[in-house]
């Protein structure tokens, strides 16, 4: 129950400051967040996301990872 209170209190005030800064502060907020996506940092960031993500989709799964461990311990 305090979450559903949390999550309604958060989106009224939310909406609240969102209807009382305007369009104009929207269209400011909106610039800034276009101008961060075309940054050579965001680039960056989202490079190094992917890279994990693919790396974490190359491991075996939970079941194969035993035989690998086994596999490692026998080979050293």
């Amino acid at each position: 129950m305090k979450f559903r209170l949390g999550l309604f209190l958060g989106l009224a005030v939310g909406y609240y400051f969102g209807a009382k800064a305007g369009r104009e502060r929207y269209e400011q907020m909106r610039r800034f967040l276009q101008h961060t996506r075309e940054g050579r940092t965001f680039e960056k960031a989202q490079a190094a996301v992917e890279l994990g993500l693919e790396r974490i989709r190359q491991q075996p799964l939970n079941g194969s990872s035993a035989q690998t461990l086994q596999q490692e311990r026998a080979a050293v």
